[in-house]
């Protein structure tokens, strides 16, 4: 991997079987935000966690983050200034609906909501067919809104440990793509 990687989990910080655990434990160099509040999530210290994190990347890292964690990287970039200089760009997995039934009652509470318009940073959503916590219709929606590039992933429920992804080499093919699409448009490195 070109560049350094932020995992940035859901609530409960992906367990060991989650395909972000087994990334960060395979790929050297690999970040993982680090908030207080990983069961009761509150939206300004998962924010700060992803501020934290990406000032502690040695070079501008990809944010790989899931769930509830997409929305703190999209809350954290539209809040920072220069977002788009500090980072190569943001994987954001299985984003969830707040409107949706499912979305966890802690998360309201907590602050998280959509952030609206765009992102302001390179940013790719993927999302399943049949994820519990969006449909994928208004993944679509919320990729358009915030500027980002949209990958439908077919049926993968919600991305997770319990989808039985392993690995997940698919995804991390798609991660590769990613970052060489950000090497790209970044251009050559300054002499």
């Amino acid at each position: 991997m070109a560049h350094p990687l932020v995992i940035v989990p859901g609530i409960g910080g992906s367990g060991a079987d989650h395909w972000q655990s087994r990334w960060e434990a395979a790929l050297p160099g690999t970040l993982r935000i680090d908030p207080a509040s990983w069961d009761e999530p509150e939206l300004a210290d998962w924010v700060a966690a992803v501020d934290r994190a990406v000032a502690t990347s040695p070079a501008p890292p990809v944010l790989v983050a899931h769930s509830l964690g997409c929305l703190a990287v999209a809350h954290w970039a539209v809040r920072t200034d220069g977002a788009s200089a500090r980072i190569a760009g943001a994987f954001l997995v299985a984003p969830p609906d707040p409107a949706g039934a499912a979305f966890p009652a802690a998360a309201v509470t907590g602050g998280f909501a959509l952030p609206g318009g765009p992102l302001g940073i390179p940013a790719t959503v993927l999302a399943s067919t049949d994820d519990p916590y969006a449909e994928l219709a208004r993944s679509a929606e919320v990729a358009a809104a915030w500027g980002a590039g949209f990958v439908e992933l077919g049926a993968r429920g919600h991305v997770n440990a319990a989808s039985g992804l392993g690995e997940w080499p698919e995804g991390l093919q798609l991660l590769e793509d990613v970052a060489a699409t950000a090497r790209r448009e970044a251009g050559p490195p300054a002499a």
